[in-house]
């Protein structure tokens, strides 16, 4: 099934990611800006046609006024097998469990891309997929970063604990600073839904559950900016 990717950074990054079927470029009829004559190029290389129509044709083929211009027709997001995955010897996971607000997944998958993340990891069911809502808010980050979907977290967790990860589950009752913890061994960071966080049963198959120490009167940060400040401080302690 088909579908379509928009903005800049998107169909930027599916190009020269080129991990997707590309068919067709769409481009608003206007003098071409440094930005958009690179993503023509790079469609050229890949042998991927480039249209120049109306805006209200992008639009259409789109279905957002958010498109910048540009829109590109491409084949479906290639979800990486569990094990295929587990194979590659990754040792620095992130799982999602039941994220499901699309900005906030692009976001987190640009923070995991650009903190060295092997992988992500992501719930089946009630929660966000790679839709291309999701590559724009990740500005494109989404077209390059290895993703996975599983039904069952708790049992996922269970398995990476048997290939010798060390799992970490972010919650605000935490008993350990994520200044504190070991993060150069084989890990990965569970980091929880908007307003519920981290599911009990995953928690429960957690090894650790840690903390961000908060002062001032709110005492909570949204999944996005607990997302970057674990990830960057596991990837400055492994040597990023």
């Amino acid at each position: 099934m088909m579908e379509t990717l928009y903005g800049t950074h998107p169909v930027r990054e599916a190009l020269k990611a080129g991990r997707r079927d590309c068919q067709r470029l769409f481009v608003e009829k206007r003098k071409p800006s440094p930005r958009l004559k690179q993503i023509l190029r790079l469609a050229e290389s890949r042998g991927v046609p480039a249209e120049h129509v109306g805006e209200d044709r992008i639009a259409k083929i789109s279905g957002t006024a958010l498109h910048q211009g540009i829109c590109l027709e491409v084949g479906p997001y290639p979800l990486e097998n569990f094990h295929d995955l587990l194979q590659s010897s990754p040792d620095f996971l992130l799982l999602l469990d039941q994220i499901v607000d699309p900005n906030n997944l692009g976001a987190i998958l640009r923070t995991a891309l650009c903190a060295g993340v092997d992988g992500v990891i992501i719930s089946k069911d009630r929660a966000a997929g790679p839709l291309p809502s999701v590559s724009r808010a990740s500005a494109g980050a989404l077209e390059h970063i290895r993703l996975t979907r599983v039904v069952n977290m708790a049992s996922t967790i269970k398995t990476l604990k048997k290939e010798g990860f060390w799992i970490f589950g972010a919650d605000a009752d935490g008993q350990t600073s994520v200044f504190s913890v070991d993060w150069t061994a084989k890990i990965g960071i569970v980091i929880g839904g908007e307003g519920k966080g981290v599911r009990m049963l995953v928690k429960k198959n957690c090894d650790a559950l840690v903390k961000i120490p908060l002062k001032g009167p709110v005492q909570s940060l949204n999944a996005s900016a607990a997302s970057a400040v674990i990830l960057y401080e596991a990837a400055r302690r492994r040597g990023l």
